[in-house]
């Protein structure tokens, strides 16, 4: 019987083997199963009996296969219990032709929902399987998936009819909800002046550019970055199931079988942890830059994220290739997960007379001038524009400044009033 294991952002099939041999009864799942599947055997056991069916008082091993590969999550309950139930004669083999099985069981019998199914999906469509088992609430985001037969299994009943030539339970179409507005209901046009902010946003929005805003507090520097996801294009149909996948590998889909409706915006933290930014893990878990995958990335305070500042270099530095990944941090696993997004930074200077000249951030962060190393090198080679507001009697220390890209044609900007003048 074939189940799925999550590697990063994808599915890697699973051979799950079971043998029941005569002995004293022994419970033994090898194959390196991660803690939640090893406890998946007082499920197993108290489902099978409460669904009605009888439980082998033998020796019971379970194999998963490809043992080389990490095993993690519930989702291979409902395969371990369909494959003690079919060694026992209780489930005839054959009767769908090749299919693949995942789902975690309830003490009563019920499926629960699980992460990953669409990515699950997507490899069995690789591998040439015909139909994937899932449980009900899995069903939508599995049925995304063309060219595969998704069949819903609400209890472990239900799936043993289904292995067994059963009809197929028919799952009521969900209602369309309503288009999903802008992350918190952010319009880029409740702007009102910030001229050249508001253009460099739309040249990094238009050609998917790297964006850093730059200038004192107070300017709307953070109104204008989390406005940036409104005025990006609409998700295509691949990219809906791209971003979708990673969503539902992280657990974090709207609700299950609800795909992606938006672009995804992501504002982490400057204390987050490396992994947390990055990912990592083994098996590999997606983070924050892979999760703003076809979105945005906000780093409000570019120069607090110290702690990432040499992965962060990293990842930035391939955010706007066409097909790009971030490599785990050391000492994890190598796969990749998909980092393209428009990054957009925020970094707020010191009020003071001096106009700006430079990329300095000692005089905003005395401890921290390192960073514009980090600039530098991450954002490639910014040309500095200068730029001061135009309103009588506005001090210079109301200054701001904006960058392009010698590169790529990257425009960072900030402008703390409506009108501006460049020099």
């Amino acid at each position: 019987m074939l189940s799925a294991a999550l590697v990063g952002v994808e599915a890697a099939l699973v051979r799950v083997e079971v043998d029941v041999a005569p002995g004293l009864p022994a419970f033994t799942t090898v194959g390196l199963p991660d803690s939640a599947v090893r406890e998946s055997r007082e499920r197993v056991r108290t489902a099978i009996r409460n669904a009605g069916f009888a439980f082998p008082s033998d020796r019971i091993t379970v194999n998963l296969a490809p043992a080389d590969v990490r095993k993690e999550g519930t989702s291979f309950d409902l395969p371990i219990a369909l494959g003690i139930l079919a060694a026992t004669g209780a489930v005839r083999n054959g009767q769908i032709g090749l299919f693949a099985v995942v789902g975690e069981l309830a003490l009563d019998g019920q499926i629960q929902g699980v992460r990953g199914a669409l990515a699950v999906g997507l490899a069995c469509r690789r591998q040439g399987i015909e139909t994937l088992v899932v449980p009900l609430a899995n069903y939508g985001e599995a049925q995304a998936v063309d060219g595969l037969r998704v069949l819903a299994a609400p209890t472990l009943r239900d799936a043993v009819s289904l292995l067994n030539g059963g009809d197929p339970v028919l799952v009521a179409p969900s209602a369309p909800r309503p288009p999903a507005a802008a992350a918190d209901d952010l319009d880029f046009s409740d702007v009102r002046g910030q001229s050249h902010a508001k253009r460099a946003l739309e040249i990094a929005a238009a050609g998917a550019h790297n964006v850093l805003l730059v200038g004192p507090p107070g300017g709307g520097k953070t109104m204008l970055a989390r406005r940036l996801a409104a005025i990006l294009p609409p998700l295509s149909r691949d990219e809906v199931i791209e971003a979708s996948t990673i969503w539902s590998v992280a657990g974090l889909l709207p609700r299950h079988g609800e795909l992606m409706g938006r672009r995804p915006f992501r504002a982490p933290h400057h204390t987050i942890s490396v992994s947390g930014l990055i990912g990592g893990g083994g098996p590999p878990h997606p983070g924050e830059v892979t999760l703003a995958h076809l979105g945005v990335l906000f780093l409000d305070e570019l120069p607090e994220f110290s702690r990432c500042a040499s992965p962060l270099r990293t990842a930035a530095s391939r955010l706007p290739a066409p097909a790009v990944s971030a490599t785990s941090p050391p000492a994890s696993s190598s796969s990749p997960l998909p980092t393209r997004a428009v990054e957009a930074a925020i970094r707020s200077t010191r009020a003071c007379a001096r106009p700006p000249s430079a990329i300095d951030t000692s005089a905003a962060y005395p401890a921290r001038s390192s960073i514009a190393s980090i600039c530098r090198s991450s954002c490639r080679r910014w040309r500095q524009v200068t730029f001061t507001a135009g309103i009588p009697g506005t001090p210079a220390r109301r200054s701001g400044r904006a960058w392009t890209s010698r590169a790529g044609g990257n425009a960072i900007g900030s402008a703390p009033a409506a009108s501006a003048s460049t020099r």
